[in-house]
């Protein structure tokens, strides 16, 4: 089953999930708190939207405690070793799941983690720099096997998604590129901007101004449908890439082992919260779509991504810098 069929479902399941007669008595009697990565990225971002909601329909306010160091992974410790009462909760990109393909790490993902819901979703795109002869992905396959290895593109952490969303490209369509690595995704765009190198895998959210601006050409998307975050470009598989699909997931997560009726609460308050009109659009304003999943979808959907990243992983060499 393809990640985008199972994020169809997850979507017409979380209704289902909204209206299940739920219960966890007593639960929550004191504040919640909800784990995330350093301030200023996606994963702070989903966390705090995600915590006004509930502070609303829980009836207990919902703390956001952002905790940098190790690309996240501080966080991510910190709530795998927690209680699971349902009151130290994670919120993180699928991360997750996709850096113990990469390095040695002290958490397993499906064993430590009990999902609660998947909660977003954000596309990336791929951009070239506007002197590059190239008007669509074909073109720009064409110039490169014309040209193997003098074509580069830029890339922020290793093992991030703009950095799989190359190598899933360069695998599937045999190109020889080069990466070019940057300290994050706004050096990557100012040097592909400049001239400096000739693609890049930015999210969606990052990189549309500048499009839309004139300073890039988009040629498609990485999602596996059309998204509304670009609505004027083609995804890469109907661009002649069938079944190529790179997204950041993000979601919420408790840890193991705590009691179903708690995690079927969360469930149903955290989809009612991405459901809402105003979440739904502060998320799509900073280039990212809301889901809402089961916590068993979630589980379907976090097998088959690490999946399938474990053999591009592999056949790419990636390990996190």
């Amino acid at each position: 089953m393809k990640l985008s069929h199972i994020f169809s479902l997850a979507c017409a399941g979380s209704m289902a999930a909204a209206t299940h007669d739920l219960s966890a008595q007593g639960y929550p009697v004191k504040p919640v708190r909800i784990v995330t990565a350093e301030p200023g990225g996606g994963n702070e971002f989903a966390a705090r939207l995600i915590a006004q909601g509930l502070t609303a329909s829980l009836g207990q306010q919902v703390i956001v405690e952002s905790r940098g160091g190790g690309n996240g992974a501080i966080s991510i410790q910190t709530v795998s070793k927690a209680a699971p009462d349902g009151y130290t909760l994670l919120v993180f990109s699928s991360a997750l799941w996709v850096l113990p393909l990469m390095k040695d790490v002290p958490w397993e993902p499906l064993r430590d983690f009990a999902p609660v819901t998947l909660a977003a979703t954000a596309p990336n795109v791929l951009v070239v720099h506007p002197s590059l002869p190239v008007k669509s992905v074909r073109d720009l396959v064409a110039l490169a096997r014309r040209n193997p290895g003098k074509l580069d593109y830029a890339t922020g952490t290793a093992g991030a998604a703009a950095h799989l969303s190359a190598e899933l490209f360069k695998s599937m369509a045999g190109l020889n590129i080069v990466r070019i690595p940057y300290k994050g995704t706004g050096p990557g765009l100012n040097a592909l901007m400049s001239g400096e190198v000739h693609m890049s895998f930015p999210a969606a959210g990052a990189v549309m101004l500048h499009v839309n601006a004139g300073r890039l050409r988009a040629l498609a998307v990485t999602s596996a449908r059309p998204t509304a975050l670009a609505p004027d470009l083609p995804t890469m598989a109907s661009a002649g890439f069938a079944g190529y699909e790179a997204v950041s997931i993000y979601g919420l997560f408790a840890p193991a082992k705590t009691p179903a009726p708690i995690i079927a609460r969360l469930n149903q308050e955290t989809v009612r919260v991405l459901g809402n009109a105003t979440t739904k659009e502060r998320f799509f304003r900073a280039g990212v779509e809301t889901l809402g999943s089961s916590p068993e979808e979630a589980t379907a959907i976090m097998k088959l991504d690490m999946n399938r990243w474990a053999k591009v992983i592999k056949d790419a060499g990636i390990r996190e810098e």
